[in-house]
């Protein structure tokens, strides 16, 4: 098969993938917890709240879903930010501590997780939308607080272009694309959950 087919079928799913998550991304961007960071009278509070509940996800995503590939990508160890969003919340003189599971599975196949990545790593691609809405309150104008959504600053786009061709391949090589899909959908929906219940 030549590298064009194969690239034309890696868009043709990322596509498909991107299609049937739409709703549940769009139902969770549309809870007020994700509206308020991205409001222009954003509070420290909503920022904090915020910060707290995405803290459970990646802490979800550091136990359950890595070690399926410890492996597998490269640079999986460069992907955790659980301890960015704890910089941000001493900085802010808040402190986590108590931790509520958001990915409520008893087994998951690696497909599967794999599309529960997608979701957390398409999150970092967003949070540099979120960035530039709250380093508009002075307090997180600098680099301080904002460790979390500044991502992988300026490789961002290449560490998501590279997730992108790792997740591409898997799904070529098992053609599992419908579990990916499935795995992706059930992270949408279970971070749903968390954000809607506090």
């Amino acid at each position: 098969m030549s590298t064009h087919i194969n690239s034309a079928i890696a868009s043709d799913f990322l596509q498909n993938l991107k299609t049937q998550t739409a709703d549940s991304h769009q139902k969770l961007e549309d809870l007020s917890v994700s509206k308020s960071i991205m409001s222009p009278n954003m509070e420290l509070e909503d920022y904090i709240h915020y910060l707290s509940l995405m803290h459970d996800v990646h802490n979800d995503t550091e136990t359950i879903i890595f070690p399926f590939f410890s492996n597998l990508i490269e640079d999986l160890e460069q992907r955790r930010k659980k301890h960015l969003i704890e910089y941000d919340l001493l900085f802010l003189n808040s402190k986590k501590t108590d931790s509520a599971t958001v990915f409520h599975k008893d087994e998951m196949s690696v497909p599967f997780a794999l599309g529960v990545l997608y979701v957390v790593e398409g999150s970092t691609l967003g949070g540099r939308f979120i960035l530039k809405n709250v380093s508009k309150r002075p307090e997180l104008s600098g680099e301080k607080g904002v460790s979390y959504f500044s991502g992988y600053g300026e490789r961002t786009g290449s560490f998501w272009k590279a997730f992108l061709n790792f997740l591409s391949e898997y799904e070529q090589k098992h053609e599992c694309g419908e579990e990916i899909i499935e795995g992706a959908v059930f992270a949408f929906d279970s971070i749903y959950k968390h954000f809607e219940g506090r």
